[in-house]
């Protein structure tokens, strides 16, 4: 007896595959990235934006979900900056905007965050903000 799907011949068959670059997105099971309520072009631009500002000033204040997003890739960097080989520097370079600050992190860190795997950066709660009560706090390197 024939239920008319003979013309499919495995289960996965029955399945489209999504391509992300559609308005149809596959589910994203374990990919837990920030959104933070901006396109993927200004989201990854504000990301190195703050990255940027966070290594040249040392510590500045923004809301707690863009500190606790940026974390990670000042971390990235301060790893790179440790390794201090040529290809490392170029990445880094690729990362920040500034090349002064490459070059300065890159002279700095061996000595500062020679014998510290990891926790660079320290998140420090503060009063929300005025107009939107938006959480706010500071993120600073350790």
């Amino acid at each position: 007896m024939s239920l008319g799907f003979s013309d499919r011949t495995s289960f996965g068959s029955n399945f489209t595959i999504i391509d992300n670059g559609s308005r149809f997105f596959a589910m994203r099971h374990g990919k837990r990235v920030p959104k933070l309520n901006r396109p993927p072009d200004q989201r990854r631009a504000l990301i190195r934006g703050l990255t940027t500002q966070l290594l040249k000033h040392g510590r500045i204040k923004t809301t707690r979900t863009r500190a606790s997003a940026i974390r990670k890739h000042v971390d990235k960097m301060i790893t790179l900056a440790k390794d201090g080989s040529l290809h490392k520097r170029r990445q880094a370079l690729g990362f920040i905007y500034e090349k002064q600050i490459v070059h300065a992190l890159f002279a700095e860190v061996p000595d500062r965050y020679g014998d510290r795997d990891g926790g660079y950066t320290r998140i420090i709660r503060t009063l929300p903000r005025r107009g939107d009560n938006a959480p706010m706090a500071y993120i600073e390197l350790v």
